[in-house]
Formats: C-alpha cells, structure tokens, sequence
C-alpha cells in the first residue's frame, strides 16, 4: 500500500506504508518515510495542496537523534487511527529543523510565545498561507491524567477549524503581527554599542548567580553544554586576573570542565588517558569524532542517536542502551584478583568503586520516566586515582594500569552492541565549527594529525558545500548508499549560521596552518554573506535570505546556547577580517551589529555570551603579533608554537585599515629629521601623545603639538643619522588620553615612512610573513613590507597597550612578552 502519489515502489515492498519522504536524503525524514500518514516535506508541493483543498497543515519538526521525536513517532505517528485523521484532515509537514533552522526558528517562536516553552518534537497548525495559530511540542497519543491526547487536540482543531475559523485565523494574524514587532532588533541612528567592562560585569555576575557550585555548569539539570558560557568566563579572567572576580570567573569554567570530564556525559571507555586531563578530553572528543563522525571525503556526520537496542536484544530502543552497563556485566568481565589489595579486591571492585557502578544501578527514578534504565549504571567518576589507590591500598600507577586494562576489555565488548542511529546527514554549519576545533586543538596542542584534519575538512567544504557558480554555500550534503557523497535537488541554500561557523573556521585554519588560501577564502565568504543578509537600515544579520517569503519572520538570533549564534560568531569575524584585509567597512559593521544588540546586551548579557566576547575585543587593548620567517622552518615553527601555547582571547581582533596622510613638511634642509605629521579630517592624533617608537633601534620623540591633528616630531635612528628616507615608527596614545579624543584601543597605529609619504596602519596579527604570504597580504597591508627577519632568523614583533617590543627571535622572549603584556621602550 503506498499513501502517498509521488513514490513509485514495487509491490512487494516489506513495508505497509510508504509516503513521499521515501525520495528524501535527511535521515530524519527517511524514519518517517513508512508512517501510514501522509507526509509532505517542505516545499511548494505542501503548499499548493493546502490551498486548493482548503486545509490546515499540520507541521512536524523534529531531528534525528531526538529521544521524544522518536517517543511521538512510536506512539503517534505509527499508529494507524491517529495517521488517518491527520492524512484525512490536514496537508502534513514533516521538516528536519537541521536541514530547515529557518522554518524551525520562526515556528518555535511562535510556540514559545503562546505556550511559554518550547522544544522538540515540535507541533504547530498553519493556515494554508503558512500563518500558525495553534502550537505545541509532544503529546501523548491518548488523554492522561489532566493532559490531552494527540487524538483529542486534533479533533479540536478540527472543530474549531470548521466552525471558528476566523477567529483561529485573526488570533494567530494578532500573535503573529506581535511577533514581527517584538523580535525586532535594529540599532537607533547614531547609537554605538554599550561600554564592554559594564556589560561584562554584568555578564559574569548572572553567570555567577546561576552557578551550581557542587557539580559546576548553570542552573538546574538537566544541564546541556553551554561552550559559550566557558569562553566567556576564561576571557573574562583574562582580563581581570588581579581581581577575585576574575579567579572565581575561572574557578567556575574549569570546575565546570572537569565535572563534565568526570561525568556520564564523557565515555570513559574510549578514554585516551587518565593524565593532562584537559587536553586528553579534547582528543578523545576528536578521536571520537574522526572514527564514528567522519566520511571519507572529509566531512563530519551530525549526530549518533542516545537510544538503541539493548545487547539483549529486543524491538525497541532504549535511551543509552549503547553506554551502560548492569554490574553483573562488570563482575563477570572484569573477575580477575589483584594481587596485594586488601580485601582480595578484584579489577571489578576497583573499577565499580572509582566509577560509581551500583548493583542496583545508579540512575535516579526522577531521570528516568520510562524506566528504561533499571538496574543499568552511567560510567562517572567519583574518586581521584589516589583515593581509590588508598581504598584499595595499591599505588596510583598500579590503579591507572587496572583501570586503563578495564576500559580496553571494556571497549571490545562494547563493539558486539548494536550501534545507535547514525544520522550521516552533512551540514556547512557543523562542519564550520567542528573545523575550528580540529583547527585549534592541532595549533595548541602542535599535532600534526589533527591540523592535516582540519585541512581536509577544509576542502571537503569548498569541494562539497560551495557552489562556486552560484557563489552560494550549500546548507547540507548526504551519505549516499555506495558511500559517495549526494545533493538534493534542488540543494538548499545556506543559511547566516553557514556563512559565518564556516568563517571562523578559516580564520581558525589560517591562523593555525598560515595558508593564505583559507583567509582568501574566508574574505569571499564575507562579501557574499554581507550581500545575502545584512540588514541595511538596522544592522546585524538576518537568519536567513530576506527575500524568501515563506519565511514569515525576519529574525535575527538573539541567544548563544548550546551554538553560538550566528551574529555572535560575526561579530568577531567581521573584526578578524577587518585586521587582515585592511577593509574598514568590516569594523564598522562589526559596531553596527553591536549596537543593533545593545539593549540585549545591556539588560540580560548572559543571553549573549559570544558577543560579549566581541564587544570586549572591541574595547580592550589587543595583542598584535607579527611573524616574518620561512613557513616549516624549526624557527619560525618554534615562534609559532609559542603563540599557540597561550590563552590568547583577543589576539585576533586589532584593526586593519589604512588613512593616508598628507606629505611631511621638513623644517630645513639641515634638520631632515624633524617632520610635521598632518592628519586629515576625521583623523584625530590626540593632543596628549608623549612619544612614538622605530620599529627597530631608533626613536622618535614628539617636539611640539599644535593642534589636535598637527604635531611635529623629531626622528633618529640609532646611528644618530639625521638624513632618513624610509623609517617605520609605532604611533601611539598613552594612558593619559582623555577618553573623549582617545581612538579605539584596539587601533594600534604604524606610521611608514618612506620619501614624502606617510601611511597610517594599523598592525593584523598573528600573520607569516614568508613569499607565499607576501602577495595576499602585503597587498592589503602594505606597511608589513617594512618588517623582516632579524640576522636571517624568524622575528616575531609585539604591540599591546599602543607600545611596541623590539623585534625578539627566541621563543620564551616571545612567550614572557605574551604572558606579561610587557614590552622593553625605547624613548629619548
């Protein structure tokens, strides 16, 4: 029996059912595609249906890992009286909100504005033009208790639909037309973004109300990973090491990190080791992701399902059924004596008792409302190696062996269990972030293995999800049934979370393998994004192309959770690209956006985290890095590594533009050394500038200021020469500059000399300079021409805090000048 018209299939298919969504790549929709309902995906087909027949649409939004999505499938979506009322009476949408962010965001704004939550699976009524007037998640399939059943609200809706139609239709026009005007977010003429220590204050402070200090993370379970949150309270500390709020900033992201280290949410018996327990936590994350996530063309998977069938067999799924075990499993596996342990203990009463394993299992009845996890036991830590070496009176090494010889015997057995869903559905976003942490981890931790990762990842992007024709990032692609990768027809387009996940990745990737093709293509990316959807009368990012009309809402994301959002992300890539293309339209946007968010960010900044990321590199003085040296040379590797080993928040984020200047005016022929700097207008130079500084061994030192953007300087090298025709000077504004004349601190000034010609610069960072590099970004930055190796070997330059160090070649003179925000000054 085959429901649905546009599936062609032989007659003697093995299943009862099969609808439309059996022509579909999601893996989502494809677990739908033998539902006795009729289901439409998304598209002009549904719509088009819903308005020549008259009817409601029924829309269904789901993922394919999502534990309740497969709960509603099974009792609901399966069941053969429910599927006819919905095939009789309503047009059904069944839309994977991983493919779709777009139709899932504005609907679940909906929701959550009539209902006040929200959540997945998610259940809305649209009237044929799309307008949604009655939502939901789950419901269960019968009445229970107090609650509803599936059946029961959708012969309400009926009814309603048929004798109260107007009414649905105006209410849902009235929440909808709401809706518009209360997502709006748009920067009021003139406004700048709020003051970044204020907002950040602010920031820690409800992070720091929300804390939980016994278990770490924020507010009550169940907790998800919130990234966001940990980056911002170690850039916080960054800033504010000195003070006990900064400690505690730290204290918190750390104790959070190890408590999910130690926790059920880590497989313990995949673990690389029990030592450097931070890194090796990152690796066992990526071991993870390049053994289980990967395809072999170099893109990463979406998701491994939580439920699967139990070892013992079974129809059904169970949530985590893969993960745990029954301490019998653990007894009989692990039966061996220890020698010399009091009490005879066997390898099993060591692993249960560092590990938490109970007879009875250790999962709560409140955390399992289905019972599908009895007797069954989660993997956490619950002692240090010493203590269990103290427990069990044997030294630590001795419990690290047990216990690393338990988790291999462990894992073998684990590998004859059926494996979760996988769902192989590849999107640009996903692969945007999991090429930053390839890209970052491979950088800090120098392995090689994973930058060579990144690297593949990298064209798997440009090879699979950029059409190049079109200059369009694609949103998804697909594992095909021969393991080659497939497009649908026709592909959908990215989304602002594609564009800008998949910056910052090549921004990551450039910084950590110095290739200039990635930051090439990064600034294309860039461009394009700023075409698709920058709002031009508000500022800041729209979700998704403006001109798409069966999107009823224009938003703009405006919360960082488990991702970051994509205004968020941008924000910072707008200042990247800004310092490493010299485009000044880039910072202004980045302010722009800012300021679009700044009532968020003022009222409730723990909403945006990431962004408060951005709005504190714009304010903070910035470290700028410059390497010159030859790209695998031991030196210039040396000097690298040295960068890459320290927490470094805003190091990417100082200012790249170029003002030109008019000519130096000599005072005589005798003096050629004493110049009068001229700027133009909008181009302050401050009245209380004390000194500048040779890049090099020479001095320039300030004679007199004779108006706000006139000075005259006298300059020497360290010959003493007077007669110089291409000098390199660090223009800078002390501490005394009065708040109102002082520029961005974030704008580190160069001034290049050379003839009758002086530019003002401002210094990118961390940038190799070597021939390959030389072309991409001395043409965009053309005072880098001016720095060079020191005696042939690879010289790093230094800027913070507008002073610049001499040039330094050895690696821990590098590291100090990092650490330390010090830098040795030269001044007359």
């Amino acid at each position: 029996m085959s429901m649905a018209s546009g599936v062609e299939g032989p007659s003697s298919s093995p299943h009862r059912h099969t609808n439309r969504l059996a022509k579909e790549r999601s893996p989502y929709l494809l677990q739908h595609a033998h539902n006795p309902v009729d289901w439409y995906p998304w598209g002009q087909d549904a719509f088009d249906k819903a308005k020549n027949e008259d009817k409601p649409i029924f829309l269904s939004v789901g993922y394919s890992t999502c534990h309740w999505c497969h709960v509603m499938e099974r009792e609901s979506f399966e069941d053969e009286e429910i599927g006819k009322i919905l095939s009789d009476n309503f047009v059904c949408i069944k839309v994977d909100r991983e493919e779709r962010p777009d139709v899932d965001k504005v609907y679940m704004t909906f929701v959550q504005a009539t209902s006040g939550g929200g959540g997945w699976p998610m259940s809305v009524w649209l009237t044929p033009d799309l307008r949604p007037f009655i939502g939901g998640t789950y419901f269960p399939p019968r009445d229970h208790a107090r609650r509803p059943g599936f059946i029961t609200v959708l012969n309400r809706i009926m009814d309603q639909w048929q004798n109260n139609r107007p009414n649905l239709e105006s209410s849902g026009e009235r929440i909808l037309e709401a809706l518009k005007k209360g997502t709006a977010i748009a920067a009021n003429p003139g406004e700048s973004p709020p003051l970044a220590p204020d907002v950040a204050n602010r920031c820690f402070q409800q992070l720091a109300n929300s804390y939980e200090e016994e278990y770490g993370g924020f507010r009550d379970a169940p907790k998800f990973p919130t990234p966001v949150n940990l980056m911002f309270l170690m850039s916080y500390w960054s800033v504010n090491r000195s003070t006990s709020e900064g400690v505690e900033a730290l204290q918190m992201a750390l104790h959070t990190l190890r408590m999910m280290a130690l926790g059920g949410i880590h497989d313990h018996v995949a673990q690389v080791s029990g030592e450097q327990l931070f890194a090796d936590v990152a690796k066992d994350i990526l071991v993870y992701v390049s053994r289980d996530l990967s395809d072999k063309s170099g893109g990463f998977y979406s998701a491994e399902d939580a439920d699967s069938v139990p070892a013992s067999g079974g129809p059904e799924k169970r949530e985590g059924a893969f993960c745990v075990w029954t301490a019998s499993e653990v007894r009989e596996l692990l039966s061996d004596v220890v020698e010399g342990t009091s009490g005879s203990a066997t390898q099993a009463d060591i692993f249960m008792h560092h590990y938490g394993v109970k007879e009875q299992g250790n999962v709560d009845l409140e955390q399992d409302p289905h019972g599908e996890l009895q007797g069954q036991n989660v993997l956490i830590v619950r002692y240090s190696v010493e203590l269990t070496a103290a427990r069990f009176g044997i030294s630590v090494e001795k419990v690290n062996e047990l216990l690393a010889s338990a988790r291999g015997k462990m894992a073998e057995v684990r590998k004859s269990r059926p494996r979760p869903h996988l769902d192989t559905k590849m999107l640009a976003s996903w692969n945007g972030l999991m090429l930053s942490a390839y890209a970052r981890v491979g950088a800090v931790l120098g392995d090689k293995a994973l930058l060579e990762r990144a690297v593949q990842a990298g064209h798997f992007l440009k090879k699979h999800l950029w059409d190049a024709e079109r200059q369009t990032i694609l949103r998804s692609c697909y594992r095909g049934d021969e393991m080659e990768v497939e497009q649908i027809s026709p592909p959908i387009s990215g989304f602002m979370d594609d564009y800008s996940f998949i910056i910052c990745g090549l921004l990551d990737l450039y910084e950590a393998t110095l290739q200039t093709e990635w930051l090439q293509w990064a600034e294309e990316l860039q461009l394009r994004q700023d075409v698709l959807f920058w709002d031009e009368q508000g500022g800041g990012y729209f979700c998704s192309d403006p001109s798409d009309s069966t999107v009823l809402l224009q938003l703009k994301e405006d919360q960082d959770g488990a991702e970051p959002s994509a205004n968020s992300v941008s924000a910072s890539n707008l200042l990247r690209l800004s310092h490493y293309t010299g485009r000044k339209e880039w910072l202004q946007k980045s302010q722009q956006l800012l300021a679009a968010f700044s009532d968020r960010l003022t009222r409730v900044p723990i909403a945006l985290p990431e962004m408060v990321r951005a709005l504190m590199a714009q304010h903070y003085t910035l470290k700028q890095i410059v390497i010159c040296g030859q790209r695998d040379a031991e030196d210039t590797t040396n000097l690298l590594a040295a960068v890459s080993s320290l927490f470094l928040p805003h190091k990417h984020t100082t200012k790249a533009t170029q003002v030109r200047l008019t000519a130096p005016l000599l005072e005589s022929d005798s003096h050629r050394e004493r110049l009068v700097l001229l700027a133009p207008s909008g181009v302050n130079l401050c009245k209380e500038i004390e000194w500048m500084r040779l890049l090099g061994k020479g001095t320039v030192s300030v004679v007199s200021v004779k108006k706000d953007n006139e000075m005259l300087v006298l300059v020497k090298d360290a010959s003493g020469r007077k007669e110089l025709k291409a000098v390199n000077v660090f223009l800078g504004c002390n501490q005394g500059c009065s708040r109102s004349k002082r520029r961005n601190p974030s704008e580190t000034m160069v001034l290049f000399l050379k003839e009758d010609t002086v530019i003002v610069t401002f210094i990118p960072v961390l940038m190799l300079l070597d021939a390959d590099a030389e072309s991409f970004l001395c043409q965009r930055l053309p005072v880098l021409s001016s720095m060079s190796q020191q005696d042939g070997v690879a010289t790093a330059y230094v800027c913070q805090d507008f002073t610049c160090s001499l040039p330094v070649t050895d690696p821990q003179e590098l590291r100090r000048l990092l650490l330390d925000g010090h830098t040795d000054i030269q001044t007359e």
